[in-house]
């Protein structure tokens, strides 16, 4: 263990120290007294045995790798199986900065070894490791790595697969990133015709770009996904598209565009008579007779509430241009038009009861 210790390099040595005794030697009395206490001295030296172990598979990994008369070539293979091992160790005692430096190095292994495949895992792990540290840009950086060397490889499903995994490490720190995560898993998927995993990708793209106002590309995204769903034949689900870029239009102030995006939804199946489509055209002329009543009556429908919440957001928020007018009831209207005429017509049958005179 002491020959161990004595290694070079980033692993620092005095985590090497020797383990006390399974019979308690060396242990305070103070953590003796207590099972806590024991509890934590025991988790200490479980801890330090695998620190030790970790350092052991990192000294054979370096013999792996050294070269000398006999040995002209370094020994990549096994260099990389010890690196592996001494990650999985460091990481079982939570010594997450020393096991993604072992993965890195697993990963050189496996590169000089041109094995690509191995070399993206080891690279995605040691981002993993940097995610338990919370350091979420660098953990990205080393996963989009890895996918670029999966698909290199010739395996676009696990390039994809592992593009959307740093898009929801990233999602909440950086909505941008992942958006472009996404859409980039999106495309790969695409490419390998796997449509519906494609379609999942966007999707998580348009809600992230509508949530960041970013409607302009919220629009584009949106219409991409309908275009998916129509060649799938998925029509039900194209309506509901419909629906939500007509809310980004219209939250765009693009009367124009939302209504053009309903009269080409005419040609998709079912579309044309459906409760969608009545409900869009009752949401188009409410929002241009400025009519905010008619267009919150729409937008407190099933239809709308029951949407995606960031498109139901966009319902709930709309706003009609220059603030909209109110409804007025039906019998107030009657009031006001007929009010001053009625008051009149008495007058003037009082006038002609008598005009004859009594008799």
């Amino acid at each position: 263990m002491r020959g161990v210790a004595a290694e070079e390099g980033p692993f620092p040595p005095i985590l090497s120290r020797p383990l006390p005794s399974r019979g308690g030697a060396g242990i305070p009395a103070a953590a003796r007294s207590g099972s806590a206490g024991a509890g934590r001295q025991a988790g200490r030296e479980m801890a330090a045995q695998k620190i030790n172990e970790a350092l052991e598979h990192i000294a054979k990994a370096e013999k792996y790798l050294k070269t000398g008369f006999l040995k002209w070539k370094p020994d990549y293979d096994s260099a990389a199986t010890e690196y592996g091992k001494a990650a999985v160790a460091f990481k079982n005692a939570k010594q997450f900065d020393q096991a993604r430096e072992a993965c890195l190095r697993e990963a050189e292994a496996h590169e000089n070894n041109k094995a690509l495949f191995h070399a993206a895992k080891a690279y995605e792990q040691a981002g993993m490791m940097l995610k338990e540290m919370q350091r979420l840009p660098e953990a990205v950086q080393l996963i989009e790595k890895a996918s670029m060397m999966y698909l290199e490889n010739g395996t676009p499903d696990t390039a994809a697969i592992a593009l959307e995994r740093a898009g929801k490490l990233i999602e909440n720190v950086s909505p941008e990133k992942a958006v472009q995560l996404y859409q980039q898993a999106a495309s790969v998927f695409e490419n390998e015709e796997r449509l519906r995993q494609a379609l999942e990708m966007l999707g998580k793209a348009s809600r992230l770009l509508v949530r960041g106002r970013r409607l302009d590309e919220a629009a584009l995204s949106l219409q991409k996904e309908k275009s998916i769903y129509k060649e799938i034949e998925n029509y039900p689900t194209c309506y509901k598209k419909t629906i939500a870029q007509v809310l980004v239009h219209l939250h765009r102030n693009d009367y124009v565009a939302a209504e053009r995006c309903v009269r080409e939804s005419y040609s998709i199946p079912g579309f044309n008579g459906s409760e969608d489509c009545a409900a869009l055209e009752q949401l188009l002329e409410g929002y241009d007779q400025q009519d905010q009543d008619q267009v919150s009556e729409v937008c407190n429908l099933p239809l709308f509430k029951y949407m995606d919440n960031d498109y139901a957001k966009l319902g709930l928020t709309l706003v009609v241009p220059g603030g909209g007018i109110k409804k007025k009831s039906p019998n107030t209207a009657q009031d006001k038009t007929r009010g001053p005429a009625t008051v009149g017509s008495h007058a003037d049958e009082e006038e002609d009861e008598y005009s004859g005179g009594l008799c």
